[in-house]
C-alpha cells in the first residue's frame, strides 16, 4: 500500500509488489487504533497521494521519510475515510526527515512531522509509546494496521482502516541495515508506508518502510525501520528540516 509521490522513487525493488490476494485481511475494530493518521500528501500542481503515520504526542507524527510532498494534512481519529466525524485535520507546519536517510536504500526511513496546531486527544484521538532501545531480541508477534489497497487489481485505497497480524524474521542483512523484517501470506501494500510497527506490548517499535523480492523467490521480504533510539521530538535529535 506504499503510494511514493515522486515518481523517481517508483521502482520495483523498493515497492510494495500485490500478491494476486486480500493482503489486509481484517477490518480493525473502529478507533481502536486511536494513534494511526492518515497523511494526504499534497503536490503543487494538486495532485494528492497518501501515507500513513502516528502520533507521538500533541505536536508531532512520526512517517516514512520517503513520504515525501510539497504539503501534508494530517487526519487524526479516522476510521472510515468516508466520514467527518470528529475528524481532525491539522496541516503539517515542517516535515523533519532523519538526517542520514538514503533515497536509494531507504535506509535510515523515518521522518518526523510537526503540526501547525496541536492535537486534541480523545477516545479516538491518542498517542502511541515507542519502544525501548533493541536489545537484539525479537518481538513475538506484531500488528500493522492502514488504509491502503487491500487486492493488487483494486486501484483505491481501503475506505476502511484495515489490519493484519506478522511475524517478524531473524536477518542478518535486516539486522545491519537496521531494519526489523517479516517475510509472509500477508503484508502492507500501496498507501501503508510511514505506519508503525505495533507489538505485543502496544509499542511502537518501527516504520512501514519497503519491500523486496528475494532472488531465490518466495514472498517479498517486507522492512520496518527501526526507531532511532535517540529520537526525541523536542530537539529533533537525528533528524533534519525537509529541503
Amino acid at each position: 500500500m506504499i503510494i511514493y509521490y515522486k515518481l523517481t522513487l517508483l521502482t520495483l525493488v523498493l515497492s510494495f509488489h500485490q500478491q494476486g490476494k486480500d493482503l489486509y485481511i481484517f477490518y480493525a475494530v473502529p478507533h481502536s487504533r486511536p494513534y494511526m493518521v492518515l497523511l494526504q500528501m499534497n503536490s503543487a500542481g494538486g495532485q494528492r497521494a497518501h501515507c500513513a503515520g502516528f502520533l507521538l504526542n500533541e505536536d508531532f507524527v512520526m512517517t516514512a521519510a520517503h513520504c515525501q510532498a510539497e504539503s501534508y494534512t494530517a487526519l487524526l481519529g479516522v476510521h472510515n475515510v468516508n466520514s467527518n466525524s470528529e475528524i481532525q485535520r491539522i496541516s503539517v507546519e515542517q516535515p523533519f526527515p532523519h538526517k542520514n536517510f538514503n533515497q536509494t536504500s531507504l535506509k535510515n526511513d523515518v521522518m518526523l512531522l510537526k503540526l501547525s496546531s496541536k492535537a486534541k486527544f480523545s477516545e479516538n484521538v491518542k498517542p502511541i509509546p515507542l519502544a525501548s532501545h533493541d536489545d537484539g531480541t525479537l518481538p513475538k508477534s506484531c500488528i500493522l494496521s492502514g488504509w491502503g489497497r487491500t487486492d493488487k487489481n483494486n486501484k483505491y485505497m481501503s475506505p476502511t482502516l484495515m489490519e493484519t497480524s506478522i511475524t517478524l524474521i531473524d536477518n542478518k542483512k535486516c539486522a545491519m541495515e537496521n531494519f526489523y523484517c517479516s517475510q509472509g501470506d500477508t503484508a502492507p501494500s500501496v498507501g501503508d508506508a510511514g505506519g508503525p510497527l505495533v507489538c505485543e506490548d502496544g509499542k511502537a517499535y518501527g516504520v512501514i518502510s519497503s519491500a523486496v523480492t528475494p532472488h531465490s523467490g518466495g514472498p517479498d521480504i517486507i522492512g520496518f525501520t527501526k526507531i532511532p533510539e535517540s529520537t526525541e521530538t523536542q530537539h529533533h535529535v537525528c533528524i533534519r528540516p525537509a529541503d
